[in-house]
């Protein structure tokens, strides 16, 4: 029997964005590679039809300012989108929680695009 060894290097480790107790949405080193964030770039948010049973979330990373889109924000090496209202409006209480994303990419429709699958812990 032949085996195939994955290769560490080229697997994405800690893809993952968290939601502050501020509402800003904050990238793990890994997810800014991952979705190629840099400044000048900005990202669109959806829900999808499973947004009730799985809270998951989906992302669009666009070249420049894109109508309707979050700008990206830098503070030191980290990149962060100021989604407070958006956080409010799905009623997500991140104050008492501690909110976190898994970041996957995926394929809609030709298109590459980022699933957010949601992990809620308390807040310590």
């Amino acid at each position: 029997m032949k085996l195939e060894f994955f290769d560490a290097d080229e697997i994405q480790g800690n893809a993952k964005c968290t939601i502050h107790k501020s509402g800003k949405l904050g990238f793990s080193m890994d997810a800014i590679n991952l979705l190629g964030i840099t400044e000048g770039k900005s990202i669109g948010i959806a829900k999808g039809e499973d947004y009730d049973e799985s809270g998951s979330l989906y992302l669009k990373v666009f070249e420049g300012a894109q109508k309707g889109a979050f700008s990206i924000s830098k503070a030191g090496e980290y990149y962060y989108l100021n989604t407070k209202n958006l956080f409010n409006k799905l009623e997500l209480d991140y104050r008492k929680d501690k909110i976190i994303y898994d970041v996957a990419e995926i394929e809609l429709e030709g298109e590459k695009f980022f699933k957010l699958i949601r992990r809620i812990k308390g807040r310590a």
